[in-house]
């Protein structure tokens, strides 16, 4: 009998241990997987050298020396220089600040308005759900890049208004996204609950429903952040987004593209720094994906 009980215990203390346990969290578990970690890596270093452009290159982005134009790798110009003799690696690194700021604040706008709009056409239903989503699906039926050239034509050339331009394109996406995540969730005990305590919509769509919604979006934010930053190169390279002399890939590729006899690193750079800083926000929304999937047991 004594056995039996000593068994009982140990059985119930390998339990308790057992409930002890708790999984690491998402970040942790993000950077166990080897692509996640590599497309994290390429992202910290496009920040950081953004981040620190001026500490890493002694050159002026805008600095003309047409007597060394076109000049190939050196020692001290280590991607050659342009047709107008600026360091090809200095506005490299002072290119990327266009592009990550030109991707997060579009993806901002498109979260701040298309989030807002998802979440009261579930919550609301009827006419309120019928009218956004008409509108979201009108504005989704037209090619994200011809929307953008679209409204950038309309407003002006620019990084401010490609930035508006990009944030329009994503509404739909985020404001559709966020309405299917919240209709699965508005199912659930918890939000009846509220409802039974009579709490207002919006503590209800915001503090309820909304943080048990934002899993797919965090992933559609990170992938949304990628092609931000295509569409910018693209509006870049004909010439409505970022204008000279400020760097930008899109434009560098651009310029490169006419020099290629001459030297072959000016577009290749530009066209490497696009393709790694895609790659890196791509692998990082895949991990994500993974990570936050409420059915992943890794």
């Amino acid at each position: 009998m004594s056995r039996g009980r000593d068994d009982d215990a140990r059985l119930q203390d390998d339990r308790t241990s057992a409930s002890t346990i708790q999984r690491p969290n998402w970040a942790v578990r993000l950077l166990r997987k080897p692509p996640a970690a590599i497309g994290a890596a390429l992202t910290v270093l496009t920040v950081l050298a953004a981040v620190f452009a001026p500490y890493l290159t002694p050159y002026d982005p805008i600095a003309l020396d047409v007597i060394n134009r076109l000049q190939g790798p050196s020692s001290e110009h280590w991607l050659g220089t342009d047709e107008l003799g600026r360091d090809i690696l200095t506005r490299l690194l002072y290119g990327a600040r266009v592009s990550l700021q030109v991707g997060a604040i579009s993806i901002a706008i498109a979260i701040a308005v298309g989030v807002p709009l998802g979440l009261a056409s579930a919550y609301f239903r009827g006419f309120t759900d019928t009218i956004i989503m008409r509108t979201m699906d009108a504005l989704a039926a037209f090619p994200a890049i011809l929307l953008a050239l679209a409204i950038v034509a309309a407003l002006g050339p620019g990084v401010t208004n490609a930035m508006i331009a990009i944030g329009v394109v994503y509404l739909p996406a985020f404001s559709r996204l966020t309405r299917g995540s919240a209709l699965a969730v508005q199912e659930r005990d918890f939000v009846t609950a509220a409802h039974a305590v009579g709490a207002r919509d919006a503590y209800t769509m915001y503090r309820v429903i909304l943080p048990n919604a934002i899993a797919p979006i965090i992933v559609h934010a990170s992938l949304g952040f990628a092609n931000a930053i295509i569409i910018e190169a693209a509006l870049s390279f004909l010439g409505l987004g970022a204008q000279p002399p400020d760097p930008s890939w899109g434009a560098m590729l651009n310029q490169g593209r006419q020099f290629m006899t001459q030297t072959v690193t000016y577009s290749v750079a530009s066209g490497s720094a696009i393709f790694l800083s895609v790659l890196g926000l791509n692998l990082i929304g895949d991990g994500l994906r993974d990570v936050l999937d409420p059915r992943s047991l890794d």
